[in-house]
């Protein structure tokens, strides 16, 4: 299993001046006709940070936990350097994790579509090449390719994926579709 991406959100303050902003912070992007956060980039650890009016911030793009509070600790910093109050270690919520894996071996979706049934999956090759699969506990979603790769999607912790994909694993097995 690998973590693609971890999207955590924080509120830094009460409000921000966005304009302000974007034009004190070297690299910032701001074009509120186009979208209505400011985006700040980071080399290290490389994430984007939307920061909107409200005081609401979204990290996205790191690749653990660990790395999305360095991240928002560094945005809050340098916001803090151009004259801006905010929090400067504020509470970070986990959102969303996107993890990939390899069950080893091709597999038939449509033996997987009908095995596992409609109330679980969403299987039509001709909108899309994945099959869905539901959990509910761990409560994520699963890409299933032909390949045998897989995305996990909608987790809140790393350990959860691992729940997603174990289980997945063992449903494969028990319906005889999966060495």
């Amino acid at each position: 299993m690998k973590i693609e991406n971890v999207v955590a959100s924080t509120a830094l303050r009460g409000d921000f001046d966005l304009q302000a902003m974007a034009l004190a912070l070297d690299g910032a992007e701001y074009e509120p006709e186009q979208f209505p956060g400011l985006i700040y980039r980071l080399k290290e650890p490389k994430t984007a940070t939307l920061l909107f009016r409200s005081g609401k911030v979204v990290c996205t793009g790191a690749k653990t936990v660990d790395d999305v509070r360095v991240a928002i600790r560094k945005v809050a910093r340098v916001v803090e350097g151009i004259g801006v109050e905010v929090d400067l270690d504020p509470p970070v919520v986990v959102q969303n994790i996107v993890a990939s894996a390899d069950l080893g071996q091709e597999i038939d979706l449509n033996a997987i579509a009908i095995s596992f049934g409609l109330e679980r999956v969403e299987y039509e090759p001709e909108q899309f090449p994945g099959l869905v699969y539901r959990l509910q506990e761990p409560k994520a979603v699963l890409l299933l390719f032909g390949s045998g790769k897989l995305v996990c999607t909608g987790a809140k912790e790393p350990r959860m994926v691992l729940e997603a994909v174990d289980k997945v694993t063992e449903d494969l097995r028990a319906a005889g579709l999966l060495r």
